[in-house]
């Protein structure tokens, strides 16, 4: 359960910090989001990845909690920018306009 539960907070935490960088913004939502949203999306990113850390560490303590803790950000890092790159490339993309002559 321990796991589901830090693979879950790791990944809320890494699609935050994600969605708070104003190239993902602007690709995702076609626009950058307000300042104060951005700093949001940071605090809770952080956030969760500290909640995964102390669920980590309490149930298993300090040392295996820390090397799981690494193995789950290391994959769900992967996944998140996986998931960037395959949206990127299948999203519909405007045709750039023609210089006026």
């Amino acid at each position: 359960m321990s796991h589901l539960l830090a693979f879950a907070l790791c990944l809320a935490g890494f699609a935050a910090l994600a969605f708070a960088v104003h190239r993902q913004q602007r690709d995702i939502f076609g626009r950058s989001l307000p300042l104060a949203t951005t700093w949001v999306l940071r605090v809770l990113g952080a956030c969760a990845l500290l909640l995964a850390l102390g669920v980590l560490v309490a149930w298993h303590g300090w040392s295996l909690g820390l090397v799981m803790f690494s193995g789950h950000t290391s994959l769900v890092s992967g996944i998140v920018y996986c998931m960037l790159v395959g949206y990127s490339r299948i999203r519909p993309r405007a045709l750039p306009r023609s210089a006026p002559r």
